[in-house]
């Protein structure tokens, strides 16, 4: 392909919405589907269109959608809430572009100075970004995530929040913990400690400021909860220092220091005053 090759010799290729028939018949193309095809065809990492909107709003706030997959936005397209002329236009051809392979589709507003750099290069952007498969995956942690927990568990530590976890006992442990992961930046973990008694601990319960009014404790939580009735935990308990009032609207009550197991009464540290908190599975 003659556009390619010019990609190939680091060359700036633009093209012209215009086409031809056999016969020489020139015609006036939609310029989003040439976009489209193109990308399609050159097996782009991205496809990004700029217009007079911020990106895909919906509601009567118009709130931004910073994120879709290809099934939620058909689901916007279906329903036609509001959705201004320019998303109605490029929403379905950067659907169709991401099912057809391409990585991502961007839609963000042609008004915003730098849009682009601060779409491409910040990890919240500024528009709407398409993808194929749901960004945010929640998994178990690996070796090579430790690096990114104790960046996020350093801050608690340091404040008094959560009791310091040294790397080499992080590493031992390391097949304890859950990690959420966005856009393949890690933002929260998780971790479970189980005991000979039914029961087990959730402990290191943390997320990024940026992903803490989205869900994303609460997702952590019922992996911890799911993990832990596959092993026939019968009772899931915590230790913290504050926001024990999130944990009780999640089911769980305060409990007694002495209804912990033995052992984990033993490690408990009265000058922190930790609150318990349980709940049956």
């Amino acid at each position: 392909m003659g556009i390619r090759d010019r990609l190939d010799h680091n060359e700036l290729v633009l093209l012209s919405p215009l086409g031809y028939s056999p016969t020489g018949e020139i015609f006036n193309l939609a310029l989003e589907d040439v976009a489209a095809s193109i990308a399609i065809a050159l097996g782009a990492e991205k496809l990004i269109f700029l217009m007079a909107d911020a990106g895909v709003t919906t509601g009567k706030r118009a709130e931004l959608k910073r994120e879709l997959t290809c099934t939620e936005a058909d689901r916007l397209i279906a329903r036609n809430l509001n959705l201004s002329d320019d998303v109605k236009l490029y929403l379905p051809r950067a659907v169709a572009a991401c099912r057809a392979g391409v990585k991502r589709a961007h839609l963000l507003s042609r008004h915003v100075d730098g849009g682009m750099l601060l779409e491409l290069f910040t990890h919240r952007g500024v528009g709407t970004m398409v993808t194929q498969d749901p960004l945010e995956k929640l998994r178990p942690a690996r070796i090579e995530d430790i690096g990114a927990i104790l960046q996020l568990l350093e801050p608690l530590e340091a404040d008094g929040t959560l009791v310091k976890r040294g790397r080499d006992l992080l590493e031992m442990e390391i097949d304890r913990f859950y990690v959420l992961e966005h856009d393949r930046v890690i933002v929260g973990c998780a971790a479970l400690y189980q005991f000979d008694d039914g029961t087990a601990e959730l402990a290191g319960l943390v997320v990024h400021p940026d992903h803490r009014r989205a869900g994303a404790g609460e997702r952590l939580v019922q992996a911890i909860e799911a993990r832990a009735r596959k092993r026939k935990v019968k009772r899931l308990f915590l230790l913290t220092t504050r926001t024990g009032h999130w944990f009780v609207e999640r089911g769980f009550n305060e409990v007694p220091v002495n209804e912990l197991p033995r052992r984990r009464q033993d490690l408990y540290n009265y000058q922190r005053r930790s609150q318990v908190f349980m709940k049956r599975l």
